[in-house]
């Protein structure tokens, strides 16, 4: 179980939105790759990247952030936000990025998210976002008529390395995981699922090592970890079996 912690970029800075919207972005950190350095300092194995500008703009905004924080830390990098072509994919797995995401283009085009999985078996991802169970895209600004599964199914066989699920409407509102719909999704495919969106607390955490949470590759935690609600090393600890 992977407990990543997330770096949502807007405008160069280190935010965390409420349900995907760029108008309700609280700033937590001026210098993200400070926050970066402090993560992998708090002990965290693996880091989660979004450019939110990009997402929207449909191509890399936030470059240069995300360059100083692969300058700053020596643990892997997963980042999703305006990777649209191979190109892109590319460029980036080139800077050190060590799992690009690509969400709307999974919608847009799939045979792109097939041909990056293809040429770069175990380094490319797909973000399912899903508002009331559909697929949604452009930095969640609009919503496809696909479900997750039916998306996620699409790339059964596609040699992608994981489907990274998030409940917009629990991300960043802290009301926790929505594990039910998480796990249903890993159920139902083959292809290893991160939760994403709410979680809160050190009982989300908890959960995330029940049995019944074993198919899942990992969660992204990111207000918690901003506000204190969740303490990293206690977090940490839980996921290496060493508290209770």
């Amino acid at each position: 179980m992977i407990l990543f912690p997330a770096i949502d970029l807007k405008d160069g800075k280190c935010v965390r939105l409420k349900q995907g919207d760029m108008a309700q972005a609280t700033v937590f950190n001026h210098d993200p790759a400070q926050q970066a350095a402090q993560f992998e300092h708090d002990g965290f194995r693996y880091l989660h990247i979004v450019d939110l500008d990009g997402a929207f703009a449909g191509k890399p905004v936030n470059a240069h952030a995300v360059e100083r924080i692969l300058e700053a830390v020596t643990m892997p990098v997963q980042l999703g936000g305006g990777i649209r072509d191979l190109a892109g994919v590319e460029a980036w797995l080139e800077k050190g990025i060590t799992r690009v995401i690509l969400g709307t283009a999974a919608v847009r085009d799939p045979a792109f998210v097939r041909e990056a999985a293809r040429c770069h078996p175990g380094r490319v991802a797909v973000g399912l976002d899903a508002r009331e169970g559909r697929v949604a895209v452009e930095g969640w600004a609009e919503t496809s008529d696909l479900t997750a599964l039916e998306l996620a199914r699409r790339f059964e066989d596609a040699g992608v390395a994981a489907i990274i699920y998030t409940d917009i409407s629990r991300d960043g509102l802290l009301k926790g995981l929505n594990l039910e719909a998480t796990i249903a999704l890993a159920e139902a495919i083959s292809i290893p699922v991160v939760a994403s969106g709410g979680l809160a607390s050190l009982d989300d955490v908890r959960a995330l090592l029940d049995p019944r949470a074993a198919k899942l590759e990992g969660a992204i935690t990111g207000r918690a970890l901003y506000d204190g609600r969740l303490d990293p090393h206690a977090a940490l600890a839980l996921v290496a079996g060493l508290a209770a």
